[in-house]
């Protein structure tokens, strides 16, 4: 009797359009994107997964798959889609102030995110802004914007994160700064 196994595929690869008016360089494993709004770069090394930029694509190729190779080659391919989208669009994140009980104040200074008088508190929260990361109040409106979707959602998950709260029914407290909207230029 004889029991069919499933035989692994000899190689797969990916291939990643990239725009006019964008440029992208693989260099020992290290990838760069620059476009319109400025360049990103990001390391991505994977045991037998292999990056390889032409003329107006990117080739991301694993010779001998196993299940972990597939899953990095998915990983890049994803890092390197939101790279080509972060140097031509843009990312944006729009945080909305609530407030019931005591009026929040926020505002910036320097790379620190400050929230004052929430819950009647008298020190100020504080939130940490990454790099590159700009910060726009209009106010009861935050708008986070950048390049890198890591660091602008980071950033918008670190002011939503200093106004959490504990220990209260969250229908009845309803004071914090919640993530509205999260969009592509």
């Amino acid at each position: 009797m004889h029991i069919a196994t499933k035989m692994k595929p000899a190689k797969i690869s990916k291939e990643i359009k990239i725009p006019e008016g964008v440029s992208l360089s693989v260099d020992a494993g290290k990838v760069k994107v620059t476009g319109p709004k400025g360049s990103l770069s990001r390391e991505m090394i994977a045991h037998n997964v292999d990056i390889t930029s032409q003329a107006d694509k990117v080739v991301l190729i694993s010779l001998k798959p196993s299940k972990k190779e597939k899953m990095m080659l998915g990983t890049f391919s994803a890092h390197i889609s939101n790279m080509i989208k972060g140097v031509t669009l843009g990312y944006t994140y729009k945080l909305k102030v609530s407030s019931g009980h005591f009026p929040i104040t926020v505002s910036m200074k320097g790379n620190i995110f400050e929230i004052k008088n929430f819950f009647g508190e008298r020190k100020p929260r504080i939130a940490k802004i990454l790099s590159e990361v700009k910060v726009a109040i209009h106010g009861d409106i935050i708008e986070v914007t950048g390049t890198d979707l890591e660091k602008v959602s980071q950033t918008s998950a670190n002011i939503e994160q200093a106004t959490r709260i504990t220990n209260r029914d969250k229908r009845v407290f309803m004071d914090r700064i919640n993530i509205i909207s999260k969009d592509e230029n």
